[in-house]
């Protein structure tokens, strides 16, 4: 198996709703990205999927975000925008396009600083 990512990056503002702290007050943040797909096999020229066609897909749902009030998306209305929900957004998003024979959306791994972030997986199976 080869675990195949590429690294991409977004701005946008956000504020955590009941949040005890400054993190409720409305701020912004540069994210950083890492779309991590598994490739089950290669294709005949020894790739499991194009760098060119992972960004391609990346970026149609990163430029929904970017330079955005991630609160007032729909998706966000009812939820906090933190980094979990925002990692799971991308991966739901993605998850579908990213369905191929030879390889599947592995994980999302969301910075929301230079020294913090998170990645989600995915719901496990079973």
């Amino acid at each position: 198996m080869y675990d195949i990512f590429i690294k991409t990056h977004f701005s946008s503002g956000h504020h955590l709703r009941d949040y005890p702290g400054s993190c409720e007050l409305p701020h912004g943040h540069n994210w950083k990205v890492t779309v991590t797909v598994r490739a089950f096999e290669l294709d005949k020229l020894g790739m499991g999927i194009d760098f060119k066609l992972l960004k391609k897909k990346v970026n149609k749902v990163i430029d929904t975000l970017d330079h955005r009030i991630l609160n007032d998306m729909e998706e966000f209305r009812t939820i906090n925008p933190s980094s979990e929900h925002l990692a799971r957004y991308i991966y739901q998003k993605l998850k579908k396009p990213l369905k191929h024979q030879r390889y599947s959306l592995y994980s999302v791994t969301v910075y929301e600083t230079d020294t913090s972030g998170l990645t989600y997986y995915g719901k496990k199976k079973g």
